[in-house]
């Protein structure tokens, strides 16, 4: 849920011409270069040399806390905007950053209506794309990146600052907003395998908070006996407590109130096995709807998330992906999996009640089914049908299975292939032999 291009000019070889050609020559030479783009190009670069600066000074002033050159920074037009600023630096000193910047993007300043112009009185005002660039120290190998619109205008002392999320009617502007943007901030920190984490939350949600903390620990452990140690073991966790702040962090596809949390990231290199800006974020109903059990099991499953995102590609059957996480939240809370009819029911009731109807599944879950009404349906049939790959295959060839499988979007022939290669049996086969497990495990089945 983040390489400028350096402006370069050509070269004119002028002919040795007469007196009078020479006189001619020079006069056309000055009227080219006084509408030469070049001219233009490196007025812009430099006009996007001051905005860094400005830019610069904005993030040391944020880190610091040093209210007078934020002050001096933020237009006197917008003083909501400063006031802002300063709640999100009175809330932002809690987090231990080990980097924090703003970074101008290479793409050229964004149209302006004519009435966002007509706010202040000059011609020089400019919009543009910038990076939030910061890293959680502790948390963070590579900084994140997340986009912000900021608008700039001119002044006698400079260039300022005068909205960092202006509304320009029609321009595609967005402006991500952290925890600390929506009031002040409560913090956990846990030891795990891989060093600090961190829970971010707010003082409304502070105990919740402290659990997550608590249970981070053993979450770690058992995603590591599972998926082993080739991730970071560490997590930084985000309570959030508004709807506005959780669509803000994790998107407005994933912030339906049915969503308890979202393991978000920034960007993947899969050849390198790196994830950047690993959150797992929490819905703000989640602190009163889930209980000690089912809190860990969210924990655990989104951690999953966070442990796989290196090797997870885009396009991947959700029924892998979710039954997997849905797998190891359970066998985390529960330390070990029972196999027996009361586990399944207990686990996966509205699979219980379709088996009892309808019979054994026929198909696997397609990945339209994990939205809407039949979601809780298909994240049941994913839990179980990786509880039977385990039960049935073991633990290291499930780990196997869902490697083999995260690997992109699949063709039958290609999941034919790889469950042929690793289990022994096709498609069908495998179909057929999770239905009978879930048979012998679901009492009064018809």
């Amino acid at each position: 849920m983040p390489a400028r291009s350096p402006f370069t000019a050509g070269t004119r070889k002028w002919e040795r011409l007469g007196l009078a050609g020479l006189v001619v020559a020079l006069v056309t030479a000055g009227l080219l270069l006084a509408v030469d783009p070049v001219d233009t190009d490196d007025a812009d670069s430099r006009v996007r040399a001051e905005l860094q600066v400005v830019l610069d000074d904005w993030a040391h002033a944020v880190r610091t806390g040093d209210d007078g050159s934020l002050a001096e920074l933020i237009d006197d037009a917008s003083p909501e905007l400063l006031d802002a600023e300063r709640e999100r630096i009175a809330a932002i000193s809690a987090v231990p950053f080990a980097d924090l910047g703003y970074e101008l993007a290479s793409e050229p300043a964004l149209p302006l209506p004519p009435e966002t112009i007509a706010r202040f009185a000059t011609g020089e005002v400019r919009a543009h794309r910038v990076h939030l660039r910061y890293a959680v120290d502790g948390i963070d190998d590579i900084p994140t990146r997340r986009p912000v619109t900021v608008l700039f205008v001119h002044r006698p002392q400079g260039w300022r600052i005068a909205d960092d999320a202006p509304d320009l009617a029609g321009a595609q502007t967005v402006t991500w907003r952290g925890p600390w943007d929506h009031g002040s901030l409560h913090l956990a920190t846990a030891q795990t395998e891989g060093g600090r984490s961190l829970v971010i939350g707010h003082p409304d949600n502070a105990a919740f908070v402290d659990d997550l903390a608590g249970d981070l620990p053993s979450v770690v452990e058992a995603v590591d006996d599972l998926w082993g140690d080739s991730w970071p073991r560490r997590a930084l966790v985000v309570v959030t407590s508004s709807h506005e702040e959780f669509s803000h962090l994790v998107g407005p596809r994933h912030d339906g109130d049915d969503i308890a949390a979202v393991a978000v990231s920034d960007d993947v290199d899969h050849e390198r096995g790196i994830a950047t800006g690993q959150r797992i974020v929490f819905n703000p109903a989640a602190s009163d709807r889930l209980d000690d059990t089912s809190r860990r099991i969210v924990l655990a499953h989104e951690t999953v998330h966070v442990a796989a995102r290196a090797g997870t590609v885009d396009g991947s059957p959700m029924w892998v992906l979710e039954g997997f996480a849905d797998y190891v939240g359970h066998r985390t809370a529960a330390e070990g999996l029972a196999t027996g009819p009361v586990d399944v029911q207990r686990i996966a009731p509205t699979l219980t009640r379709q088996v009892r109807a309808s019979g054994a599944p026929t198909s696997l879950p397609a990945d339209g089914d994990f939205i809407g009404d039949r979601s809780a349906l298909a994240y049941e049939s994913s839990w179980s049908i990786a509880a039977y790959t385990a039960d049935q295959f073991g633990h290291d060839t499930l780990v196997s299975l869902y490697r083999a499988l995260a690997a992109g979007p699949l063709t039958d022939e290609h999941l034919d292939d790889v469950l042929t290669d690793l289990l022994g049996v096709d498609t069908a086969g495998f179909v057929g032999g999770w239905g009978r497990w879930l048979g012998e495990r679901i009492r009064d089945i018809r």
